[in-house]
């Protein structure tokens, strides 16, 4: 059983600060996410793509912004569940939650904030038959483990930035990687589709287009599949691994049947407070909330998050009086022992 003071589901950025606000305040997080890897929409969706609207940051890719996050968050040792999506909760007591995850794993918290973006991702899947006889045998929707693909053959669908960055990475792990895009053209980084270009010319990445993946076949696992390619008759290419990358479509999930009050795919918050839902001790902070005037903007969250850090933290001290200080005068102490300080005045005369 994992145990923390507030449970963050959502690894996207509000999620990530959100840890930030709660280790300022000796508060303990522990973060389940969908994704393979924390980050969000940032860094499933449109990693290498500039964000304008960071306070402070003229431009600044939303990769970077998360690991800028994952940086600062760093000294308050997070815990995180990955690759798994929170299904159900149970009030155990006047103190204590517990929610468990579609793998069963069982977490103990005593705030739960749901920071989860548009919801839980789920992949969006070609529309074939007996796809679901080859899902998890070869058939993969997320890269994992990358090691996972190790001398294997590997053909990959798609034309954004998730197909062209795994397709660079995998070229030089696999013993063959296949790119197949219905277009000639590919909407992502520019110089992703130009190290994709510059591999096919090395040899290092063979690229179908325009074609379309039609069938997957195979004794239990992946074995081949077929693609069709514009003019041609169809034909199968042998592969150990078919990883379509149709990017990813936003559902509420088991949340939604909470007992939460629910508006336009949305959870309804007290937003003149704390952001808190209509059960006491669950937050819902970031895109995932709604109330009036709601923008959903990154920096939106943030605040948010802070907000909610000390709602909870009035909730665990109860009586106890918390006074507001800038970490310019207060610092921030890890709990890793770390320290950040700003260095203090010198008293010296002037002669």
């Amino acid at each position: 059983m994992i145990t923390t003071d507030i449970l963050i589901i959502g690894a996207g950025p509000t999620g990530l600060f959100a840890v930030f606000e709660a280790g300022l305040l000796k508060m303990k997080c522990h973060i389940i996410d969908a994704l393979p890897q924390p980050g969000g929409q940032l860094a499933e969706l449109y990693p290498k793509k500039p964000i304008f609207d960071i306070p402070g940051y003229p431009s600044v890719n939303a990769g970077e912004l998360v690991d800028n996050l994952m940086e600062q968050i760093k000294q308050f040792q997070p815990g995180f569940t990955l690759g798994e999506t929170a299904v159900s909760y149970t009030k155990v007591d006047d103190e204590w939650f517990e929610v468990v995850t579609n793998k069963g794993t069982v977490h103990r918290c005593k705030a739960i904030a749901i920071a989860g973006g548009l919801g839980t991702f789920e992949p969006r899947k070609p529309t074939f038959e007996n796809l679901a006889d080859y899902e998890e045998k070869g058939l993969e929707y997320f890269v994992k483990e990358p090691e996972h693909f190790r001398n294997k053959k590997v053909v990959i669908a798609g034309g954004g930035d998730s197909a062209l960055d795994w397709s660079v990475f995998l070229s030089n792990v696999a013993s063959e990687v296949t790119l197949i895009h219905r277009r000639n053209e590919f909407r992502g980084a520019l110089d992703s589709v130009e190290k994709v270009q510059e591999l096919k010319n090395q040899g290092k990445i063979k690229l179908i287009t325009p074609a379309e993946v039609t069938g997957v076949k195979g004794d239990g696992k992946v074995e081949a599949i077929t693609v069709a390619v514009d003019g041609q008759d169809p034909y199968d290419i042998e592969t150990d691994y078919f990883i379509p990358l149709f990017g990813l479509t936003p559902k509420l999930g088991e949340i939604g049947n909470w007992g939460l009050n629910i508006e336009k795919n949305a959870i309804v918050v007290n937003n003149a407070l704390d952001y808190q839902t209509n059960i006491d001790g669950i937050y819902a902070i970031g895109d995932i909330n709604t109330y009036p005037g709601k923008l959903k903007l990154i920096l939106c969250g943030f605040h948010e998050a802070t907000l909610m850090c000390q709602s909870v933290y009035n909730r665990l001290n109860p009586g106890k009086k918390f006074v507001l200080k800038y970490t310019t005068v207060s610092g921030v102490d890890g709990f890793d022992g770390s320290r950040k300080e700003a260095e203090k005045a010198v008293v010296k005369k002037i002669d």
